[in-house]
């Protein structure tokens, strides 16, 4: 059977040694563990600089009596993260990773210096939004990679899986970095992070390489001819018509598709609940225990225990996902999406909010510290477990359109982690720690129903959704 010139020259790009997808593994898992280990540690500055927040506050003559405002800092960092990967995110996919990358990270880098130098408290509330900004694009690169380097579901649930864990793990380890740093200046959390971030660039510098296949075609296409018929199918998006679609379609899936609204919604408030931690943390066990603020930044340590416990329920759920295929009757040989959601289901209810109902209710003088630090544990893992079965079940159900779907996810853990600890202090000095946590169960209780649903008719909500039915080409 003959081929066209356009079929042999796609065959060839389908064969080449340098289209990611016939990369040696080796070589695609040292890129992803470099992105991974960069999400981690820029997740550290997000977060670390909540536990000398009072400190910083009383240096910079900022009051905290009648509102958080030790907690701005966060907020903006937050902030800028929920809104720079609608425009970083396009620039990747425009400009290729590599050369985005580096510049994304040695920005990153230089806007911890201001941080570390802030001479006011405007100063580092702006730099603070700038490195969120930069510092969101950062965090969201592996999901973009994990795709371009592997075609299965089987080979990307593991980098994906690992991508929750080291995002949700840097914010959570913020704390703890500013508690082993706190008897010195605060500035020495910035100091710190400069060091480490100095350190990792000339491995992330050696490491990371273009993954964006059209982006390595186009350039080979003008060396070998055999390329060029491939190269001259690829389409062309304008980057303003990018970003314009990064911003307009995430917005239409959360408003028309309630599956992505409600999934948001869970995924949003587990990602606020680490944030949530950062002050309740320190009132509850500064309270009850006398600890320091450094003491209970080291608490924060029990939350990533129970999300790397997460972690590893995490993998034969995946496994299980990949069995589903065999019983699936309307998509033969292709996994069920539901069948991301059996372990998350328990999670959120015994986990979340059994954890925070257990959280709530030890949280008392005359109970052991470390009672209330076993609920903590019981939180982070639902956390692990939670975000992880959102962000999969997205990407299974709404293919084409996962990447909008997923900025949706994004944008709202972002914004729930931004504001939602504002309220965190007064909530805790008026209803008390008890009703406060148990507030926070409650809610957790409530957003159970999201998984609950989709495991029971989620097959039938899928069928009405336009844009899985687009996606699937059965519109």
């Amino acid at each position: 059977m003959s081929h066209g010139p356009l079929e042999a020259s796609q065959s060839a790009w389908n064969q080449h040694p340098n289209n990611p997808v016939n990369w040696p593994e080796r070589k695609k898992w040292r890129i992803v563990l470099v992105i991974a280990t960069v999400i981690l540690l820029v997740g550290l500055n997000a977060t670390s600089a909540t536990t000398p927040g009072l400190i910083i506050a009383e240096h910079f003559h900022v009051a905290d009596t009648s509102f958080p405002h030790s907690f701005w800092p966060v907020t903006v960092w937050n902030t800028g993260a929920a809104i720079g990967p609608m425009i970083g995110m396009p620039m990747l996919e425009n400009f290729g990773i590599r050369r985005a990358y580096m510049l994304l990270y040695l920005s990153f880098t230089t806007m911890v210096i201001p941080q570390a130098l802030a001479q006011n408290f405007a100063t580092l509330l702006v730099v603070r939004a700038i490195a969120g900004f930069v510092g969101g694009v950062l965090q969201n690169v592996l999901e973009q990679v994990a795709p371009e380097i592997w075609t299965t579901e089987k080979e990307r649930n593991l980098p994906i899986t690992i991508y929750t864990f080291v995002y949700v793990s840097g914010v959570t380890l913020g704390p703890v970095l500013g508690a082993i740093v706190h008897d010195l200046s605060w500035r020495w959390v910035f100091y710190i992070q400069l060091i480490i971030y100095g350190v990792m660039f000339p491995i992330v510098l050696l490491t990371i390489k273009e993954t964006r296949g059209p982006i390595i075609l186009s350039r080979l296409a003008k060396i070998d001819p055999s390329l060029a018929k491939a190269a001259n199918e690829l389409p062309h998006p304008k980057l303003l018509s990018l970003i314009y679609d990064a911003i307009t379609r995430p917005a239409h899936l959360l408003f028309t598709e309630p599956v992505v609204f409600f999934l948001t919604l869970w995924a949003a408030f587990c990602f606020g609940l680490v944030f949530i931690m950062t002050q309740s943390i320190p009132k509850v066990y500064h309270t009850n225990y006398a600890f320091s603020d450094s003491a209970s930044g080291l608490v924060q340590v029990s939350l990533w225990v129970g999300e790397a416990v997460g972690f590893a329920a995490c993998l034969p759920q995946n496994a299980y996902y990949l069995r589903s295929a065999k019983r699936n009757k309307s998509d033969p040989g292709i996994p069920i999406p539901e069948a991301r959601l059996p372990l998350s289901i328990p999670a959120s209810f015994i986990g979340l909010a059994g954890g925070l109902f257990w959280y709530a209710w030890s949280s008392f003088p005359h109970v052991h510290w470390m009672v209330p630090t076993i609920g903590l544990a019981f939180v982070g893992f639902a956390i692990m477990v939670i975000i992880t079965a959102v962000d999969l079940y997205i990407a299974d159900a709404y293919m084409k359109y996962a990447g909008s779907a997923i900025a949706v996810v994004a944008l709202g853990e972002n914004l729930f982690a931004a504001w939602l600890p504002l309220a965190a202090k007064s909530m805790y000095t008026t209803l008390g720690f008890q009703w406060a946590s148990s507030l926070l169960g409650f809610v957790a209780v409530g957003l159970t129903a999201a998984p609950v649903v989709l495991w029971w008719k989620g097959e039938v909500i899928r069928g009405k959704s336009k844009f899985i039915r687009e996606a699937k080409g059965t519109a």
